[in-house]
C-alpha cells in the first residue's frame, strides 16, 4: 500500500456525514502510483458513527476500538495494524481537494530527507484565510511556544501566497500530516501520555533532533473546521495544552537550556493564570495550576524518554526552534505576522 489515510473518529457521526464524502472521492493516485486506502479508527463511539460508515461508505476499511485512547494512543494503535509507506493523520472535521494527495506524495518521494510533511491548511468557515491549528507549518520559540507562518497567536493571515516557498519547519500539523509510516514507528509515534494536544510538536521534534527534515506542501490545500473536539476556551483543553507543552519541554530541550527554560516558563504560566483570572476565566486559572502540578508529578515517568531522546539525537541545535521569545515579539515589539519576525 502507498498511503494509508487515517480518520480517528470518537463520537463524530456529524463530521463523518459531512467530511468523509470528500476524502472518499478525492484520495486517489495516478494510476500506476500506488494504492490509497482510507480508515476509520474508531474509538469506541457510543453514537452512530459505525452504523454510519457501515451503510454509507462500504469502501472505507474501520479499526474498532474498546475505549477512547485519545489522539495519540488511538493512532498509534492504528499504525500498528496498517503497512503502508505513507501515512496521512486526518481530522474527521477536515474536507480535502481534489487531487490534495498528488503534491504531498510528489514531493515525499523526491525528498527521502524528509520524514513528514503537511498540504496548506486553510480555515472551513473562511476559505481566504490559514486555519489556526497549522497554516502553513510551525515553529517553536525559545520557550515552548508554537506558532506558525500564517497564525501567531490569535492573529490569522489571509493566504495571498505568502507562505508557498519550501522551507524547513519544526512541527507539521496533525489536522492533516503525511508521515512516512516506517519511521513513524521506529521513532516510537506520537507519545500516548500527552493523550490529545501538543503530540505531533513533540513527534516532530524528535524527528528532526534525529536528522529528519518537516515541510509543507502549498500546492496541496485543504479546508479545516477546528475545535470540533474542545474549543479554544475549555479548561480541558487549557489544562493538556500546558501539561503536554511542559512535558515537551523536558522531554526534548538539551541538558544546558533545561533548568532556564523551565524556569522562566514557571513565571510565564503563573503570568497567563493571572491573565485568565483578570478575564474571569476560572477554569483556566485552574487548569493551568493543575498543568503544573501534573507535570511535576509525572516529569520522573518521562526520564527513560528524555534520556533515549538524547542518546538517539544527531543533534539538538533545531534552528527552527528559534532563539527569541515569541511572546517579546508578539506583544511588545508588534510582529503580529510571520514575515514581521
Amino acid at each position: 500500500m502507498k498511503i494509508a489515510v487515517v480518520i480517528l473518529n470518537w463520537n463524530g457521526e456529524p463530521m463523518l456525514r459531512d467530511f468523509l464524502p470528500s476524502v472518499v472521492a478525492h484520495s486517489h493516485l495516478p494510476e500506476g502510483v500506488g494504492e490509497v486506502v482510507v480508515y476509520v479508527a474508531d474509538n469506541g463511539s457510543t453514537d452512530g458513527s459505525l452504523a454510519l460508515l457501515d451503510s454509507n461508505f462500504p469502501t472505507v476499511r474501520t479499526i474498532v476500538f474498546d475505549k477512547n485512547y485519545g489522539f495519540a494512543d488511538g493512532y498509534n494503535k492504528a499504525f500498528e495494524q496498517i503497512d503502508a509507506e505513507y501515512a496521512v493523520l486526518l481530522n474527521s472535521d477536515v474536507e480535502v481537494t481534489p487531487g490534495w494527495l498528488i503534491p504531498l506524495v510528489e514531493y515525499m518521494d523526491l525528498h527521502p530527507e524528509v520524514a513528514a510533511c503537511q498540504p496548506k491548511l486553510m480555515a472551513w468557515h473562511k476559505k481566504d484565510e490559514f486555519e489556526y491549528a497549522g497554516a502553513m507549518g510551525g515553529f517553536i520559540d525559545k520557550y515552548g511556544y508554537p506558532y506558525c507562518r500564517g497564525r501567531i497567536f490569535d492573529t490569522v493571515e489571509r493566504d495571498c501566497g505568502q507562505y508557498d516557498s519550501d522551507i524547513p519547519l519544526l512541527w507539521a500539523t496533525g489536522a492533516c500530516l503525511m508521515v512516512r509510516l516506517p519511521i513513524y514507528k521506529e521513532v516510537g509515534g506520537l507519545d500516548g501520555r500527552f493523550f490529545a494536544h501538543m503530540e505531533e510538536i513533540d513527534l516532530c521534534w524528535r524527528l528532526r533532533c534525529r536528522g529528519h527534515e518537516i515541510r509543507s506542501v502549498a500546492q496541496s490545500i485543504v479546508y479545516h473546521v477546528g475545535g470540533a473536539t474542545l474549543n479554544a476556551g475549555n479548561p480541558r483543553k487549557t489544562f493538556l495544552n500546558f501539561r503536554n507543552n511542559l512535558l515537551m519541554l523536558y522531554k526534548n530541550l538539551p541538558d544546558r537550556e533545561l533548568h532556564s527554560v523551565l524556569f522562566v516558563r514557571a513565571i510565564l504560566d503563573y503570568l497567563a493564570a493571572a491573565m485568565f483570572f483578570l478575564k474571569g476565566e476560572w477554569g483556566s486559572v485552574k487548569a493551568v495550576f493543575r498543568a503544573r502540578r501534573e507535570y511535576h508529578r509525572l516529569k520522573i515517568t518521562f526520564r527513560a524518554s528524555r534520556e533515549e531522546n538524547l542518546a538517539k539525537a544527531s543533534s539538538m541545535n533545531v534552528p527552527e526552534r528559534t532563539r527569541f521569545s515569541i511572546l517579546w515579539k508578539y506583544h511588545l515589539k508588534g510582529c503580529k505576522t510571520y514575515n514581521q519576525l
